[in-house]
């Protein structure tokens, strides 16, 4: 019995650890909430860019610690819940707000309505499918923020994405989760991969002209190729396991 103290310690220790990994998101957003304030949405993105990276890992080192079984009274999805919103939603809202990228008649509505319509993202008990898709749009208003920023669209055009993004969180389609998803899961981590390259490049300093404009063409295709995935799920439903 004494042997097996120091194991169930260190098991414990690192189960907090994979808390505290997941928590550093919300200090991101900190970070990103100062650099909008100082006018550096460039920054802010890479922060929230930087809480996608730990966001999408942290649920592997949760399980290989068994961090349900070793600290069950913390509920983790929560805590990712809770972090995933603000750095998923409420902090990619100021910076379309601050970036001016709607029509100033239609800024709160839109605003609003990207704040409510995530709310019931975040709080279906069937967020996802047993085969690892999202129903509906879930809530990246952080990849749209990034092409806000990359692209500049006129603001009618930007209402249009909003407006139609807010419908599709309703509507009956699936985009893969791109570590969950049983079907095509080596391409689906490729085109993630490939995503989080070509946009952290994008939104590095001193990145303009032909470069930009080759490195936002290829994080919209990647992204383009996993709602592609995801279209076809919709369409062929979900596949029997195996």
């Amino acid at each position: 019995m004494t042997e097996e103290r120091p194991f169930e310690k260190g098991a414990a220790a690192a189960a907090w650890a994979v808390h505290l990994f997941t928590s550093l998101g919300v200090v991101l957003a900190l970070l990103a909430l100062v650099a909008i304030e100082r006018g550096e949405p460039r920054e802010a993105l890479l922060w929230l860019l930087l809480a996608l990276l730990i966001d999408g890992v942290d649920g592997t080192f949760a399980r290989a610690a068994k961090v349900q079984e070793r600290l069950p009274r913390i509920d983790g999805a929560a805590l990712d819940l809770i972090i995933d919103y603000i750095n998923y939603v409420f902090i990619p809202v100021l910076l379309i707000w601050h970036g001016g990228y709607l029509p100033e008649p239609l800024m709160l509505p839109l605003s609003a309505a990207i704040l409510v319509s995530s709310l019931y993202v975040f709080a279906r008990r069937d967020m996802k499918t047993d085969d690892g898709y999202f129903r509906g749009f879930p809530a990246l208003w952080n990849v749209v923020a990034v092409y806000f920023f990359a692209v500049d669209p006129e603001p009618w055009v930007s209402a249009a994405v909003v407006a139609t993004l807010v419908i599709m969180t309703f509507a009956p389609v699936h985009v893969p989760h791109p570590f969950r998803a049983r079907d095509f899961a080596s391409l689906l981590r490729l085109l993630a991969l490939l995503w989080l390259v070509t946009s952290a490049l994008l939104l590095a300093p001193g990145i303009e002209g032909s470069a930009a404009a080759i490195l936002t063409v290829a994080s919209m295709l990647s992204a383009g190729m996993l709602l592609a995935v995801g279209l076809l799920r919709s369409a062929r439903g979900a596949r029997p396991i195996q």
